[in-house]
């Protein structure tokens, strides 16, 4: 599966929330380590855009993310805290130097 970003814009009194569960995703990866997942979150300057980038190294087309407990918690009420909605689209990479190897 190709590497995937989404972005999205939360509202300014979203923030600080959103990216405390942005936290608890990733400190859930970290403690279960789950194979074939590459994923990373940024914040943009503006302090309320978010970026995340995804790729499902599984060998399946379902989202690996979605068997993480602080993922589904962060996707919860998403919509409620967004004055932009996710979008998603698939990224072709053209090259990297050191960005996929952790």
């Amino acid at each position: 599966m190709k590497p995937v970003m989404v972005r999205y814009r939360v509202k300014p009194e979203a923030a600080a929330a959103n990216e405390e569960l942005v936290r608890r995703v990733y400190a859930e990866l970290h403690e279960s380590a789950p194979a074939g997942i590459r994923y990373a979150t940024f914040v943009l300057e503006d302090g309320v855009s978010f970026v995340h980038v995804a790729a499902n190294e599984t060998g399946s087309d379902r989202n690996p993310l979605m068997e993480v407990a602080a993922f589904r918690a962060f996707q919860d009420g998403i919509a409620e805290r967004c004055d932009e909605p996710p979008a998603a689209v698939g990224l072709l990479e053209v090259g990297s130097y050191g960005f996929w190897n952790g």
